[in-house]
């Protein structure tokens, strides 16, 4: 058996208080995405048709989630863990290699087809849309495709044994 170091990092200990604070917190983003239109497609779509009927109403969203964000991490940066006692694990990568950018083309294409990204896809699913449900399973085959590939390699150098 193989004690190699996971890439994932252990999840929060499961206290009420986390689990609160995580519905809470996914409440307001949910709401957010909401008041802002990113959960409408035809709207995200709109923004993204720079040549035809531009919607450039998300610019103020997009800001407005940078600036709020580069708040909550100049924060964190500067403690080692959450007011819940979490351990806070940011990103330490500085670098641009071939699966950033492909899985950031993917990513952008997916966005530009069906005008959902995941956090607003599970506000439509939330609300029983059924074009969240289909971009919800094609993101999860997606993620599954990834996996495999990975340790594709791996399981070649053992000899295509498991």
């Amino acid at each position: 058996m193989s004690t190699a170091p996971s890439h994932h990092p252990a999840p929060a200990p499961l206290t009420l208080a986390n689990i609160a604070s995580s519905f809470l917190i996914g409440l307001l983003f949910g709401t957010g995405l909401i008041i802002a239109g990113m959960s409408n497609p035809a709207k995200v779509l709109a923004f993204l048709d720079l040549a035809g009927a531009w919607e450039p109403s998300l610019i103020v969203v997009m800001l407005a989630a940078i600036a709020t964000a580069s708040i909550g991490f100049r924060f964190v940066q500067k403690r080692r863990l959450s007011l819940l006692r979490c351990p806070i694990q940011l990103p330490h990568a500085t670098h641009f290699d071939a699966r950033l950018i492909i899985g950031s083309l993917l990513f952008g294409v997916g966005w530009g087809i069906a005008g959902i990204c995941p956090g607003p896809a599970i506000v439509l699913l939330g609300s029983g849309a059924p074009q969240a449900f289909w971009f919800l399973s094609a993101l999860g085959v997606g993620m599954l495709t990834f996996e495999l590939l990975q340790r594709l390699p791996q399981f070649f150098a053992k000899g295509g044994k498991p």
